[in-house]
C-alpha cells in the first residue's frame, strides 16, 4: 500500500434570503516517493507546501486576505511526519494489499489563442490517475524540452483519483510540433503521448481570388464583344 492521504471537509451554509453552500478542503497525502499538503475553498487552492524548497505557498490573489501564518509550513511538515508513521502503520496492518490502480488520461492545449512569434503557455492536463506519482514529460520537435517548465500539485476528484497539470512556456512558429508524455504504472504501455502542433489561422483569400478572376472573365468578355462589333460593322 503506498498511498496514504487524508482529507478535511468543512461545510459552511451562509444563510441569507438564500443558502449558499462553500466547501473548505485540506488534503494530506504522503507515499513512498510523494508527499502534499494542500488547503483549498470551493474547489480552488489557497495555499499548498513546497516540501522541496520548504516553504509555504500562498495562491490566493493579493487582494484576498491571506490564510498563512508564521509555522504555517512547519506545522504541515510535521503532520506529514504523522502521515508516514500512519502508511506505516496501515500497510502492516493490512498486510500491504493491492493497490487499486486508475490509468490516466490527457490532453494538451495552448493557454491563449496561438499568434506567431507571441508567447504563449502549452498545458497538459493529465487526469483520472490513481495512484501517484505520475511522471509527465515534454518534446519539441522530437527534442526532449527540460526548460521552462512547471507542474501543479495533485488535485484530488471526488472519485479518489487526482489530476495534475504540467505547463510549457514557448513561442508558437510555423511547423513545430510539441508532445506531452504522461508515464503511469496503471497504463498498459505504461506511458502515453499527446502531440500539439502550431497551427495558425491564415486569411482566406478565396474571395479575393474569386472576385480577381471574375474581373479577369468579365474584361474578356467585353473585349470580345466589342471585336465581334467592329467586325460586324466592317461586313455591312
Amino acid at each position: 500500500m503506498e498511498l496514504y492521504g487524508v482529507l478535511i471537509m468543512l461545510t459552511v451554509i451562509v444563510s441569507t434570503e438564500t443558502q449558499v453552500v462553500h466547501t473548505d478542503d485540506i488534503f494530506l497525502g504522503c507515499s513512498d516517493t510523494e508527499k502534499e499538503f494542500l488547503i483549498g475553498f470551493d474547489g480552488e487552492e489557497l495555499f499548498h507546501s513546497d516540501f522541496i524548497r520548504k516553504e509555504g505557498v500562498v495562491t490566493v490573489p493579493d487582494f484576498a486576505d491571506s490564510i498563512s501564518f508564521p509555522g504555517f509550513y512547519e506545522n504541515s511538515a510535521a503532520q506529514l511526519e504523522v502521515c508516514k508513521q500512519n502508511l506505516a502503520i496501515a500497510s502492516k496492518a493490512h498486510n500491504s494489499p493491492d493497490e487499486q490502480l486508475d490509468p490516466p488520461d490527457a490532453s494538451i492545449y495552448s493557454k491563449d489563442d496561438v499568434v506567431l512569434d507571441v508567447e504563449n503557455t502549452l498545458i497538459c492536463h493529465v487526469t483520472g490517475l490513481f495512484p501517484p506519482p505520475v511522471n509527465i514529460s515534454w518534446t519539441k520537435n522530437n527534442q526532449i524540452v527540460t526548460q521552462d517548465i512547471s507542474l501543479s500539485q495533485y488535485r484530488e476528484k471526488n472519485d479518489g483519483t487526482f489530476n495534475i497539470f504540467s505547463s510549457l512556456k514557448f513561442t508558437p512558429a510555423e511547423g513545430d510540433i510539441y508532445s506531452c508524455t504522461v508515464s503511469h504504472k496503471a497504463l498498459e504501455s505504461n506511458f502515453i503521448t499527446k502531440t500539439w502542433d502550431v497551427d495558425v489561422a491564415v486569411p482566406g483569400v478565396g474571395p479575393d481570388v474569386f472576385c480577381g478572376v471574375g474581373l479577369t472573365l468579365g474584361l474578356l468578355g467585353v473585349a470580345a464583344g466589342t471585336f465581334f462589333l467592329i467586325k460586324g460593322n466592317n461586313c455591312n
